[in-house]
C-alpha cells in the first residue's frame, strides 16, 4: 500500500498504540483519537501519533481507520464512523468478540467498507505507554464475515495485516466467540480468580512476594490486565463464557473430590489428561512451521 495513506487510530491503548507505532515505521501518516484526554497527550508525547483529531475529523481525513476500543462501544462507534467516512475509506476493528459488533453494522449502507478483525496479540499492560513495536509479528489475525466486506476493503486489510507480519485467517463470528471463550477469555478469568483467591487467603502480602514461584507469577500474569477492557469482553461474550465456566467448574469439582479422597490415581489421571494440551499445541506449531 502507498506510503501516502493516512491511518486514523480510534483508541490509543496497547493495541491501537502498537499498531500506530508499527505503521509509523512503515511510513504511514498516523493520526489518532481517544475519549481519554490523558491518553491523547501521552500518545502525542511518545510520538505514537503525529496529530490528534476529533472523531468526525478523523473519519473524514483517513484512508484507513482502526477501531481499538472496548468491545461494548465498538459497534456504536463504528456505525458513527461509517456515517462520516468517504466511500474509499475502510474501517477495521480489533475487538476480542465479533458477533455483536458484526450485527451492529450489518444493515449499514456502507457495511462493505468495514472489515471485522481480531488480531490475536496483546500483553497484560494497558494504555499508550504499553504500546510496543512488533507486538503483532508472527501472530494471527482473524477476519469475520469477509463476504460482507467490499473486495478492495478486504484486500487492503489483508495487505495491512501482512505488513504487520500477521497471517490472516477467516472465521464465522459466532464460532469465533465460542472458541475464544475457551482458549482466551476463560484463561483470563482463571488468572483473575486465582489472584483474588490468593489475596483473600494470604493476608501477608510480603509472603506472597517471598514465596511465589515463577510458576505462580506466570499463571497470574494475566491478572494484571485492564479491568475496563476485560469486563467489557466478558459481558459481550457472556453466554459462551458461562458455558465454558460451567465446564471448568466441573473439572475443578472433579479434582477437589479426588483431593478430598486423597485419590492419587484419580489426580494422576486428571493431570495426564491435561498433559495432552502440550501435545496438541506442539503438534499445531510443527504443522504451521512445516507448511510455511
Amino acid at each position: 500500500m502507498s506510503a501516502e495513506k493516512t491511518v486514523g487510530i480510534v483508541g490509543l491503548g496497547l493495541i491501537g498504540g502498537s499498531i500506530a507505532k508499527d505503521l509509523a515505521r512503515l511510513d504511514y501518516v498516523v493520526k489518532g483519537y481517544d475519549a481519554n484526554p490523558t491518553h491523547i497527550q501521552k500518545a502525542l508525547d511518545l510520538g505514537i501519533i503525529s496529530e490528534a483529531l476529533e472523531l468526525e475529523d478523523l473519519a473524514k481525513t483517513s484512508d484507513i481507520i482502526i477501531v481499538a476500543i472496548p468491545v461494548k462501544l465498538t459497534g456504536e462507534v463504528t456505525r458513527e464512523l461509517l456515517d462520516a467516512i468517504k466511500w474509499h475509506t475502510i474501517i477495521i476493528d480489533t475487538g476480542s468478540t465479533k458477533n455483536n459488533i458484526c450485527e451492529a453494522v450489518r444493515s449499514h449502507t456502507k457495511r462493505g467498507r468495514f472489515v471485522a478483525c481480531h488480531p490475536l496479540a496483546g500483553t497484560e499492560f494497558s494504555g499508550p505507554q504499553a504500546a510496543i513495536n512488533d507486538l503483532f509479528k508472527g501472530k494471527k489475525n482473524i477476519i469475520c464475515q469477509e463476504h460482507l466486506s467490499d473486495e478492495d476493503a478486504l484486500d487492503m486489510t489483508v495487505a495491512l495485516m501482512t505488513q504487520l507480519e500477521m497471517q490472516s485467517i477467516f472465521m464465522d463470528p459466532v464460532e469465533h466467540d465460542k472458541h475464544m471463550a475457551y482458549v482466551s477469555h476463560l484463561s483470563h478469568i482463571s488468572a483473575f480468580t486465582l489472584g483474588t483467591t490468593v489475596l483473600n487467603i494470604e493476608k501477608d502480602h510480603k509472603q506472597i512476594f517471598n514465596l511465589a514461584s515463577t510458576g505462580f507469577e506466570s499463571t497470574v500474569r494475566l491478572a494484571k490486565s485492564s479491568p475496563h477492557t476485560w469486563s467489557s469482553i466478558f459481558a459481550d461474550n457472556s453466554k459462551n463464557l458461562t458455558e465454558a465456566l460451567t465446564s471448568y467448574i466441573a473439572e475443578l469439582e472433579k479434582f477437589k473430590t479426588a483431593l478430598e479422597n486423597k485419590d492419587e490415581e484419580a489426580m494422576k489421571d486428571i493431570i495426564s489428561d491435561a498433559n495432552e494440551i502440550k501435545r496438541v499445541l506442539n503438534g499445531m506449531k510443527y504443522n504451521i512451521v512445516k507448511l510455511s
